[in-house]
């Protein structure tokens, strides 16, 4: 890497990088244009962006195309198959393993939270800062802080209204880290939901999705025994409490577009890529 750049510089660079080669990859940019594009040398940005990412730039502008993501989808849908038939909820990132999932009742989600101490900080991660929110039962938020830090602690405080908000930074690096090391030992993590019975149906599907595949929208509505209902979903998808944990950045467009991600395209794919690149080692 390179060590003139502070490392909290490095995510937003590499966003900068995915960015300038999804705007031009019909055209295949070389490294040397897309290295100054975001102010760096050759061989310092191919250090730094197959760090972070995990694949060459070059590789990563493959990984870019639809018809990469449909072989990955055809192939994807065979690993899911054969993950249900051995009763598995994930055959990918270890930690998927280690995930037990516990909902609030009725009565509790329509209290927001009243009664619980919740503990959060803000922490740097390998896909740029972000925020962990736990309570005595379980992780019960993690974000991607893109705007200011009050931001997305204001959004946190939304959701968990009648709650008591103790910031805390101790308790919750630990977690931190055992997230994003691509260790799954220890004790099971567990998530802590808030949400409607068919959130947390979808939020505890999408925990079947390997590491290094992905699934639709259409395929994930099959999965919880609903069918057609695609939209609802996408909507639960979309309001996924636990990113990167809970794995929403795993399910993409039946024709192979990536689709949207709260906390933006680039985002989304440097996490599938990086995924994907563990998952072929």
């Amino acid at each position: 890497m390179d060590n003139t750049i502070e490392p909290s510089q490095h995510y937003k660079l590499i966003e900068q990088a995915i960015q300038f080669i999804e705007a031009n990859v019909q055209r295949q940019p070389e490294l040397e244009e897309i290295a100054s594009a975001v102010g760096l040398s050759e061989y310092h940005f191919q250090r730094l962006f197959t760090h972070w990412t995990g694949i060459s730039p070059k590789r990563f502008m493959q990984f870019l195309t639809k018809e990469h993501a449909k072989r990955l989808l055809s192939q994807s849908e065979n690993l899911l198959e054969t993950t249900h038939k051995i009763g598995l909820s994930s055959l990918g990132r270890l930690h998927d393993l280690f995930v037990n999932t516990e909902a609030v009742t009725p009565g509790e989600y329509k209290t927001g939270g009243a009664g619980l101490t919740i503990r959060y900080g803000i922490h740097p991660s390998p896909f740029g800062k972000c925020l962990i929110a736990t309570t005595e039962r379980g992780i019960c938020n993690l974000s991607f802080v893109d705007a200011s830090e009050g931001k997305v602690i204001d959004s946190l405080v939304a959701d968990w209204q009648q709650a008591e908000m103790i910031e805390d930074y101790k308790s919750t690096a630990p977690l931190v880290t055992r997230i994003f090391s691509e260790l799954g030992t220890g004790t099971p993590l567990k998530v802590h939901l808030r949400g409607t019975n068919f959130q947390i149906k979808v939020w505890e599907a999408l925990l079947s999705i390997p590491s290094g595949a992905v699934t639709t929208y259409e395929h994930l509505a099959a999965e919880i025994g609903n069918p057609k209902a695609v939209r609802a979903v996408g909507s639960a998808v979309g309001h996924n409490p636990i990113a990167y944990l809970i794995p929403c950045h795993r399910v993409i467009r039946k024709n192979g577009d990536f689709g949207n991600y709260l906390y933006g395209s680039a985002r989304k794919k440097v996490i599938l890529a990086r995924e994907f690149s563990a998952s072929q080692a």
